[in-house]
């Protein structure tokens, strides 16, 4: 897959699987909602470091600057 994140989106992602995590971990840790945020915590914070988003490859959407390489 290609990556089709870019820089913006990427530190926004790993800014909101930051404070995801922290809520589902620490706040609400053990509950259905706790878990719910981690893992939705996780799949940003993957996407954000691999550059590659699924849903973004499906709709067709790139915030990729064509420039960066």
């Amino acid at each position: 897959m290609f990556n089709n994140v870019g820089t913006v989106d990427r530190i926004i992602r790993l800014i909101l699987a930051t404070a995801l995590a922290y809520f589902g971990l620490l706040i609400y840790g053990g509950s259905a909602l706790g878990i719910g945020l981690t893992i939705v915590a996780a799949v940003l914070a993957i996407s954000a470091l691999a550059g590659s988003c699924l849903l973004y490859g499906l709709f067709g959407i790139n915030t990729r600057n064509p420039q960066q390489n």
